[in-house]
């Protein structure tokens, strides 16, 4: 906590932008206020552009492209350095929204014949991910097998993991030693009590 009053409390919605433009003002067009977009050549990129068509959006802000994603990042963490507002768009799970408390903006839910109409006017397609496995394995490991079934977690927790390893230079296996410290009434739902009592007792 730095002390810093929220600048628009009651901005939720991406309906509610037009009557908050002048608080993200674009320094190189002061009429409008800007929206950082992600990177040129991305297909995120297009449907962004698009979005504020649809949601009437660019009349009222510029749609100014990152040149990469360390710049798309580091815009993001100056701004919060500072104590800057900042809007734009950025996914998970990443570092950067490990790091920082930012604050998503509403919109329709998915709605696939926005997508089939390349009008986009909801939000992104939500992200699937499946564990598959082997069919051998089913026999040969069921207690693998049974675990990779237990194991869930959400973008936020693998957030704060992608943090820790940018904040630290973590490597993957040290990052993997900071979550079992970190979330223990998370992954010992995921695996029998002698097994978690055994990893409890090789952790450092």
């Amino acid at each position: 906590e730095r002390g810093i009053e929220p600048m628009a409390p009651d901005l939720k919605s991406v309906f509610d932008l037009p009557e908050y433009w002048e608080l993200f003002k674009d320094p190189e067009d002061p009429t409008k206020g800007r929206f950082i977009n992600s990177i040129p050549g991305w297909l995120c990129t297009a449907i962004n552009s698009q979005k504020l068509k649809t949601y009437g959006l660019d009349e009222y802000y510029t749609d100014f492209l990152a040149g990469s994603d360390a710049a798309l990042s580091g815009s993001m963490v100056a701004a919060c350095e500072k104590g800057e507002p900042w809007l734009g768009y950025y996914w998970s799970p990443t570092w950067v929204l490990g790091k920082l408390d930012m604050t998503p903006l509403e919109e329709p839910p998915f709605d696939q014949a926005e997508y089939d109409a390349a009008t986009y006017g909801c939000a992104f397609c939500p992200t699937q991910v499946n564990i598959i496995v082997n069919a051998s394995l089913l026999d040969s490991t069921p207690d693998i097998v049974e675990f990779l079934r237990n194991y869930e977690t959400t973008a936020a927790q693998n957030n704060k993991v992608l943090a820790y390893m940018q904040a630290n230079e973590a490597s993957t296996d040290e990052a993997a030693i900071w979550f079992l410290q970190e979330y223990e009434s998370l992954w010992t739902k995921w695996v029998p009590s002698d097994v978690a009592d055994k990893v409890k007792a090789a952790l450092p």
